[in-house]
């Protein structure tokens, strides 16, 4: 299904005012939308064009196997912005910052794992240096469910339910009832399996991606461009990971970790666009390590 906001009569009013930006190496539009590509040393990352739109945040109550904390509420997302259609991989890691962090390296296409959300700031703080006008950044929590659901309300982009053809989750412990299926114990190379209706690969699974957003508990009343808790102990971390059970790789999922921590099932998309920086960490209260 493309992106129902580059399809209609409206279109022009949620395109981005500069396209394409002077950065890219190539860019085009495409049966998802519009897309750009970076190009650093010999590392890539292809960015789509998300459009501003409103959403529901959180899952129903009726939602199978949910958590507590997804309490549903409307969110209206004012601005566009472009997201990487993959988590950030080890070769554009490193072509930044010259080293390698992550447990699994069989191939540099597969997403970075092992980084802080103070080391993404890091990374991302060097990208906007070497690239001026970028405004490379993590998305906000709202931003990324956003992009997640890509217009759906069910509890995954591909429906009410997947398959390990579909993400890469612990297919030992299946959602709701599902068949069991594959369970890798590692990360798979980004986009080796299906994008969402919105053109952006494994949402679901591989990797946990932090956002900039504080945890905190949500609101029950409409949000306009919602940037999480003003301060805390832990940041916020979406879309579960290889080593994740069925119901933690739904679009409402929310963990969360310190912004120090580092695991082999945490890596991050960056986001790029004017949304607000994040608040740099002061302390690392404990969290509980996501699945």
């Amino acid at each position: 299904m493309p992106n129902p906001f580059l399809a209609d009569d409206r279109a022009a009013i949620f395109l981005p005012e500069c396209f394409p930006l002077r950065w890219a190496s190539a860019w085009g539009e495409d049966e998802y939308g519009l897309w750009m590509t970076l190009e650093l040393v010999e590392a890539q990352q292809r960015f789509r064009w998300i459009a501003p739109g409103s959403f529901r945040m959180g899952s129903p109550e009726d939602e199978p196997e949910r958590y507590g904390n997804e309490v549903q509420h409307e969110v209206t997302l004012s601005e566009g912005y472009w997201l990487a259609d993959t988590a950030c991989t080890q070769a554009l890691w490193e072509a930044v910052t010259g080293r390698n962090p992550s447990a699994f390296t069989d191939q540099p296409g597969q997403p970075v794992e092992q980084v802080s959300w103070d080391d993404v700031q890091g990374f991302l703080g060097e990208l906007n240096r070497r690239l001026p006008g970028l405004e490379a950044r993590l998305p906000s929590e709202a931003e990324w469910e956003y992009a997640c659901r890509a217009g759906t309300t069910t509890p995954f982009s591909f429906g009410e339910n997947i398959t390990p053809e579909q993400v890469n989750y612990d297919g030992n412990h299946p959602y709701a009832g599902g068949a069991k299926g594959v369970y890798r114990e590692k990360t798979v190379p980004v986009g080796s399996l299906p994008a969402n209706p919105w053109g952006l690969y494994e949402m679901h699974g591989n990797v946990w991606e932090w956002c900039a957003d504080w945890y905190g508990d949500y609101p029950t009343t409409q949000q306009v461009d919602p940037r999480g808790a003003a301060s805390g102990g832990a940041r916020v971390l979406r879309g579960g990971s290889w080593h994740s059970y069925g119901r933690d790789v739904r679009s409402a999922c929310r963990s969360r970790i310190e912004p120090g921590g580092r695991l082999n099932n945490i890596g991050f998309r960056f986001a790029l666009g004017p949304g607000k920086p994040a608040k740099p960490s002061q302390g690392n209260s404990a969290a509980e390590p996501p699945n």
